[in-house]
């Protein structure tokens, strides 16, 4: 699958599937049958893996060598895509507040979304902008081998404006706050997981990693799981 790719990246890809495979899965297919039952907890589970497989399928689809599981891929990426769109529509036209408990831990779990955007927006464009400035390329995209790096194009674009936005609505306690915040938690908790994998496997081959990113997402997913389940305790 990955016999196109350098080995750093394809390490990288390996790390990845671990986690989709065994951690991302069977979540996902759990809270999807306790969401066709009715519990809002699976339906807010679900959407979070469903915004994690669309942000990775996104990557595998852009970012990979054609390869044999190409179609697979953009199937992945469609399904996800278009069942988070239903989601949100579906969802967004309830007083989703009242899916809640009075005391929701609004600000709290708000402002701690827009801390991780904020922190994400600096440790990419500390590698970004210099790059710019010297008229060379980031390390991560020589590495890669790639045209440009689709997680700097994925999370500055769209992903950690979304963190913000969400933050923001969730802190003024507007229907899409309540709604999104959970995703947002999941999909940071599953991202941590993944890329704390990466660099597990890339040191496993030997590569150069930076073995501080695992004890740094290790942080994030504690600390994200933590204001996950404060919020999600307030589910009526």
């Amino acid at each position: 699958t990955y016999g196109k790719e350098t080995a750093n990246y394809a390490a990288q890809g390996i790390g990845q599937d671990i986690v989709n495979l065994f951690v991302v899965v069977p979540i996902f297919i759990i809270a999807a049958l306790f969401a066709w039952r009715g519990s809002k907890l699976g339906l807010l589970i679900w959407s979070g893996a469903l915004f994690y497989l669309a942000y990775s399928y996104t990557i595998y689809c852009f970012g990979l060598h054609f390869n044999h599981l190409f179609i697979a891929y953009c199937m992945i990426l469609g399904l996800s895509f278009y069942s988070l769109i239903y989601f949100v529509f579906s969802s967004i036209h309830e007083n989703v507040s009242e899916w809640f408990e009075k005391k929701v831990p609004c600000i709290s779990t708000g402002i701690f979304l827009i801390i991780i955007a904020v922190l994400f927006y600096f440790i990419w464009l500390s590698e970004i902008i210099p790059s710019i400035l010297n008229n060379t390329t980031p390390k991560s995209i020589t590495e890669s081998g790639l045209l440009v790096n689709p997680v700097h194009v994925l999370d500055v674009a769209i992903c950690l404006p979304a963190l913000i936005i969400t933050g923001i609505a969730l802190i003024k306690r507007k229907n899409i706050g309540f709604l999104l915040a959970p995703t947002m938690m999941i999909f940071c908790i599953f991202m941590a997981v993944a890329i704390a994998a990466m660099v597990f496997v890339m040191k496993s081959k030997g590569l150069a990693a930076d073995s501080g990113l695992c004890a740094v997402f290790g942080i994030i997913t504690l600390v994200s799981g933590l204001f996950l389940i404060q919020y999600l305790r307030k589910l009526r």
